[in-house]
């Protein structure tokens, strides 16, 4: 995003506090400052250590930027790259060198596979010192390579200010990602003269946005000629902040839609176009139709495992698609599409739907009422049924009171990995983009608290609702620090089975009932933990009690408040697609076993 001269005179202003060298040059700690206000940088999430101090005491000089201080430096990513996720803006992290960046590993890495927009720095030793083995020196740019959109190694202050104005263009244009920018502790300290660009152009570096017309003119005459169309959208229909396009083309068309896990909310769940989530444990209907479809639009998505299964399988019914996405490399990635459109995809779908609304082509009313009555049929199985209980409490029952609860209002709802997660992408409806944060690609255990923590700093006046479980729970659990200190009132509701949910499913399946090292021995009081960190803890252990309880923690506005809440141990994700099988290929539930 380029400045204009007002904003860049601004934070110029705002940043002249910064003390400056000898000759009245700044050092670059104050030109990393700098840089960052004048990229309108807000939250800063980080950990101090030996490379990063002249930074940090360039941080104490000014009050423009808010640097949370996170209890480990994994958090630190998580909570900035929630941050990214709720508002579309760059997230920025800052650790130290050696075991500084390797903590930061999974975050950066969870990022990365999910398309998030981040600039992460970190320090490094001396250049002399680099290749010596120094104390904490690790090879930021070689580890991180492969899990990053691009990195840096700035030697020369004199090249820091352009290296950052890169990184952030890198970051949030064309397929977003992480950037690393490893500055050693002598580039912070040397002084230099500085400037900072308002636009930037890089030979190297154009990521296309337009779509080919003509290829557009071909989807609008295959889309406009199906029998049996579906839209498939994920999560770059967010990234690129189309969901208000996608909607315009679904109602414009009447064809039914999907959503990827990455996905969800750029679609209404409550419009009945919409077929539920699609894949391992996607809706019955999303499935079926995605497998029996003979026109396939996909926007921002990828095909990936979790979505299709088995891809051979996925090819054994023609079908006709359409892919569109700003990734080159995506395209026929995994499936062979016949139409590819390369492009950002608002622009893209803005187009297509111009081209819809010109062309004298109609859909055909009678296939398309014969389609909707299969898809109909298929909705009819009622995939996302549960028993209810008066004494067990269901987990699906949780996640249906928490969106009965927070439906109508401006709540954000973040998830671990695991079955609590596949549990809230089914069961909370969610209406609208952005609301929706979890680890996709990677899955990682542990992001729910720190996301929370990154998006309550974002949304102060909004409800944030972290869904975990208590064994995801107690991989960041030390951020409940950090929610006391910075007064990030989130909500954290456990799921606790006392057991690794997901695991002791699979095994359950497919390892004889064998539950090797999936069960929680000594589990904590959760209740006097969340005291301990001084916030508010329940334990619920009677499904009379969940809506209660829910209530009372959305009372709490400013209050963090743990809901340690007992869940049926033997109770699974339904409906599951297993490893290696085809979409369609789904078990309902154990009596399909």
């Amino acid at each position: 995003m380029d400045m204009s001269d007002a904003e860049i005179k601004g934070a110029e202003a705002a940043s002249s506090q910064l003390s400056s060298g000898a000759a009245g040059e700044p050092n670059g700690s104050e030109i990393l400052v700098r840089c960052l206000q004048l990229e309108n940088v807000k939250y800063l999430w980080g950990y101090p250590g030996g490379a990063v101090l002249y930074i940090y005491d360039a941080l104490y000089k000014q009050n423009t930027i808010e640097h949370v201080l996170v209890r480990h430096e994994q958090a630190a990513v998580h909570a900035a790259d929630g941050y990214a996720r709720a508002t579309g803006e760059v997230g920025v992290a800052l650790v130290t060198s050696g075991p500084g960046v390797t903590n930061a590993i999974t975050g950066i890495a969870t990022a990365y596979m999910d398309s998030i927009p981040m600039v992460i720095i970190t320090g490094q030793v001396p250049t002399p010192a680099i290749g010596l083995d120094a104390f904490q020196e690790c090879d930021t740019v070689g580890i991180t390579r492969p899990i990053v959109k691009h990195n840096f190694l700035v030697k020369d202050v004199r090249d820091l200010a352009l290296t950052l104005k890169k990184a952030f263009h890198i970051a949030r244009t064309g397929r977003p990602g992480p950037v690393v920018v490893d500055i050693p502790k002598d580039v912070s300290l040397k002084t230099t003269a500085f400037s900072y660009p308002a636009t930037l152009e890089m030979r190297s570096y154009s990521p296309v946005r337009k779509g080919h017309g003509g290829q557009i003119r071909k989807a609008v005459q295959l889309l406009m000629a199906a029998k049996r169309p579906y839209i498939y959208s994920g999560g770059g229909v967010i990234l690129g902040e189309a969901s208000a396009e996608l909607r315009e083309l679904v109602n414009l068309l009447g064809y039914p839609c999907t959503n990827t896990l990455m996905g969800l909310g750029a679609y209404p769940a409550t419009d009945p176009k919409f077929l539920g989530m699609l894949g391992m444990h996607g809706t019955y209907e999303a499935n079926m139709t995605m497998q029996n479809c003979d026109v396939l639009l996909a926007v921002g998505a990828r095909f990936d495992d979790r979505v299709i299964g088995n891809p051979a399988h996925f090819a054994s019914v023609e079908r006709k698609i359409i892919h569109v996405d700003i990734d080159p490399s995506s395209i026929s990635k995994r499936v062979k599409v016949d139409i590819p459109i390369v492009g950002d995809v608002k622009d893209v779908l803005q187009e297509l739907i111009a081209q819809i609304k010109e062309s004298q082509l109609k859909t055909d009313g009678n296939a398309m009422s014969a389609w909707w009555s299969q898809i109909n049929a298929w909705r009819g199985r009622d995939c996302l049924k549960y028993t209810h209980s008066d004494e067990v409490i269901k987990p699906q029952f949780v996640i249906e009171k928490l969106w009965e609860l927070t439906k109508d209002t401006d709540a954000y709802i973040t998830s671990d990995v695991g079955q609590h997660q596949m549990w809230a992408a089914q069961y909370y409806r969610f209406d609208q983009p952005r609301r929706w944060i979890n680890s996709g690609g990677l899955g990682t255990m542990g992001v729910g608290l720190p996301y929370a923590m990154g998006i309550k700093l974002a949304k102060p006046e909004s409800d944030v609702f972290c869904v975990t479980g208590e064994g995801s729970i107690q991989m960041c659990i030390q951020e409940l620090s950090t929610c006391l200190q910075y007064s990030t009132a989130v909500k954290v509701i456990s799921l606790n089975n006392r057991y690794l949910g997901m695991v002791r499913q699979w095994q359950q399946l497919d390892y004889g009932g064998r539950y090797s090292h999936s069960y929680m021995d000594a589990l904590p009081d959760f209740v006097k933990l969340a005291e301990a960190y001084g916030h508010v803890g329940f334990k619920i252990e009677r499904p009379a009690d969940v809506e209660g309880a829910l209530r009372e923690a959305i009372r709490l506005k400013d209050r963090t408040v743990f809901l340690d809440i007992r869940t049926d141990q033997e109770e699974n994700v339904w409906p599951m697609v297993k490893a290696g099988k085809g979409i369609s290929e789904m078990l309902l539930g154990s009596e399909d076993l």
